[in-house]
């Protein structure tokens, strides 16, 4: 996208002041006007003030950290605001400063030089926000896990060796017996619920060890930062639901896609909007978070075909569903699986699978389409009768023989 007749301002962003530069589009390489800002309130409303004087239209502003959004915040609805990656307003080597990087913004968001950066509404950023603060609570819960493991295994006591989930029911209350002092191996067994799938006596064998003070200390404060972890979490959900309320609809769509559940559908909607408005076809999409396969082609040759990285946070959710999505009977996905699966490898395989859900995320939310789950296919009359005929020959190697009927109880010719 290129302005043909504008007033643009570009702004290198930093965390005490903004460098901005202020170009018309009719005489780009003659700036009308260069200024510093601070980046407290009562500059940026002096900023707003210096752009309405010079009757800018369009702002575009580097990607820096997050030093960028209380600048987009304010500027937001006021003008036309664009977000550039870092890597498009790069300087030469030894020729940067920061007027020179304000000047270059504005001049190539002129001339359509800019890789834009995807920013969603302000309702979309705060479901944002929730999701993936949960995201990063749900990490410091694994780790919890595993420092609770560390600890064990120094304590010789092999719970995780015999409990698949640490932080179950029977872990729970394990976990909270030893911190009260519980020493008897038969007692904590006898904490173990009885669907455990392993006996009494291995469990009992398994806890065969003792924690000191120190260890019960650890263990105890461990314990109760996950629980203080989870009630987080529970809040954040509800928050959530109340925040999301309004893309029910679109929640409820996506929900009918195998392996897509309410809390990934709630990212998916967070993420890319209850509508994909943003992105007008599913390449572009799949390209955005970076299932699609790259490109490096140089002298004719294709040197890499590895994804480019993109958003992080979907990656990591599309693979998610593809893998539960080929779980799914007799879903389109398991079948794409599993034909790839002999030629490319299970790895490559999810990918392509994750690759195609995306496809169909895209037109579940942006074509407001019900999902439409694979029919059962039916057999060809032709196909049936040729098996049959190779199972025959196979019988009739072993002495057994084999006779079809028909519907009306008729001996029906196999192909020979």
């Amino acid at each position: 996208m290129s302005l043909l007749s504008a007033i643009a301002a570009g702004i290198d962003v930093h965390k005490k002041f903004l460098a901005v530069a202020i170009l018309s589009s009719e005489a780009p390489n003659h700036p009308l006007s260069t200024r510093r800002f601070g980046t407290t309130w009562q500059a940026l409303e002096e900023l707003e003030n210096y752009l309405r004087a010079y009757q800018v239209t369009h702002v575009a502003m580097e990607s820096t950290a997050q030093y960028w959004r209380p600048v987009w915040d304010w500027l937001e609805g006021k003008f036309e605001l664009f977000l550039a990656q870092a890597r498009s307003t790069q300087a030469p080597h030894g020729r940067k400063t920061d007027n020179a990087d304000a000047l270059r913004i504005a001049r190539r968001l002129i001339a359509g030089d800019l890789t834009l950066s995807y920013v969603p509404p302000p309702p979309q950023r705060e479901s944002r926000l929730l999701t993936r603060h949960v995201v990063t609570l749900k990490a410091q819960i694994s780790d919890c896990r595993n420092e609770i493991e560390t600890l064990l295994e120094q304590a010789h006591l092999k719970l995780t060796s015999v409990v698949s989930d640490t932080f179950g029911c029977s872990g729970r209350r394990i976990l909270r017996a030893l911190v009260a002092g519980e020493t008897d191996p038969e007692k904590l067994a006898a904490l173990g619920h009885q669907r455990l799938k392993v006996s009494r006596e291995d469990l009992a064998e398994a806890l065969r060890g003792t924690l000191t003070a120190a260890q019960k200390l650890v263990l105890r404060l461990i314990l109760d930062r996950v629980d203080r972890l989870e009630k987080d979490i529970e809040e954040i959900d509800r928050a959530l639901l109340s925040h999301q309320s309004e893309h029910a609809e679109a929640l409820r769509r996506l929900c009918e896609i195998p392996g897509v559940g309410l809390w990934a559908a709630q990212q998916l909607v967070a993420e890319i909007g209850p509508s994909a408005a943003a992105f007008d076809s599913p390449g572009r999409l799949a390209s955005w978070i970076g299932v699609c396969p790259g490109m490096h082609e140089s002298g004719g040759k294709s040197a890499s075909s590895r994804s480019a990285k993109g958003n992080r946070y979907l990656r990591r959710l599309v693979c998610q569903i593809a893998w539960a999505a080929t779980l799914a009977k007799q879903s389109e996905a398991r079948t794409r699986y599993f034909r790839l699966r002999a030629r490319l490898g299970p790895l490559k395989a999810v990918w392509a699978v994750a690759h195609y859900m995306v496809r169909v995320i895209w037109k579940v939310l942006h074509c407001n389409e019900d999902f439409r789950h694979m029919q059962p296919q039916s057999l060809d009359p032709r196909t049936a009768l040729q098996r049959a005929a190779t199972l025959k020959r196979n019988l009739a190697k072993l002495g057994f023989t084999l006779t079809l009927t028909g519907p009306d109880l008729q001996p029906v010719p196999l192909p020979s």
